[in-house]
């Protein structure tokens, strides 16, 4: 099947929908019409950096560029994690727990999957190594966001019920146990619905892209459930450790709430 190249001229097109969407924002007084034309000419900027990027990883595969690539998608998705928090740890924890949590997760499942499950040679052909990481890194971090924001959030709204807790002889994890359980679940219910109406109401990105690229749809949708797989563990282990590392972090040596290592953003 032939591909059908874009031309500049399709996608400008496409982008008179973003420009039309934020004149319409004006007299709604959305407050989004700059917004809106920023979104979208970063989306044109950083994806064609993208598109350069890959084509270079692509004809020259090497392990350390990999490397160089992966801790940057990393570190942008950690602080993204950061940027998302209504209260934040402060100082390095603010960071570190998102990504961290992130690496450990989504860096070994990516792994795994890669000399495991798809068993590429070699194994870090950027081919399939940065899609495939890009996809755990985008799903891990809005788990991890979504957990962390409900666990400082519920904590410093239920602080009295932890200090009573603790008062009446509770260790610190028994006590912000049932926070750090609902928040685990809330970090979890994206990919879940995500996996629940996948084929029946969407049809995700990347099997999407696969068809239209002359794929064979069958295949497409055997790559398609090995991804939601994947992000499924990598968002639930992540978050869950995420999760833990931030509920340890609300407690000092002496097992004290200690609400004073979060900040509120401003």
């Amino acid at each position: 099947m032939q591909i059908i190249e874009l031309s500049p001229w399709d996608l400008s097109i496409a982008a008179l929908l973003v420009i039309a969407l934020s004149i319409l924002s004006i007299p709604m007084k959305l407050g989004l019409a700059r917004e809106l034309i920023i979104a979208g000419i970063r989306t044109s900027l950083q994806l064609s950096l993208v598109g350069f990027v890959l084509k270079v990883l692509f004809d020259n595969v090497n392990i350390l560029w990999l490397i160089i690539v992966s801790l940057i998608m990393l570190l942008t998705a950690g602080l993204e994690v950061m940027k998302r928090q209504k209260r934040q740890f402060i100082g390095p924890w603010s960071f570190g727990i998102g990504t961290l949590s992130m690496f450990i997760s989504s860096f070994s499942i990516t792994i795994l999957a890669l000399t495991t499950i798809i068993k590429i040679q070699p194994w870090y052909e950027p081919q399939y190594a940065v899609p495939l990481l890009g996809m755990m890194l985008g799903n891990t971090m809005s788990g991890i966001s979504i957990g962390l924001d409900r666990l400082t959030q519920t904590a410093w709204e239920q602080r009295s019920v932890i200090e009573a807790r603790l008062i009446y002889g509770q260790q610190w994890f028994e006590a912000i146990e049932n926070i750090r359980k609902e928040s685990i679940r809330s970090g979890l219910i994206p990919i879940i619905n995500s996996m629940n109406v996948v084929g029946l109401v969407s049809l995700p990105g990347m099997m999407t892209g696969q068809i239209l690229s002359g794929t064979d749809p069958l295949e497409a949708v055997k790559y398609q459930i090995l991804i939601m797989f994947l992000i499924a563990g990598g968002t639930g282990f992540g978050t869950i450790a995420a999760v833990w590392f931030a509920s340890r972090r609300l407690f000092d040596d002496r097992q004290r709430l200690r609400l004073d290592r979060i900040i509120i953003k401003k």
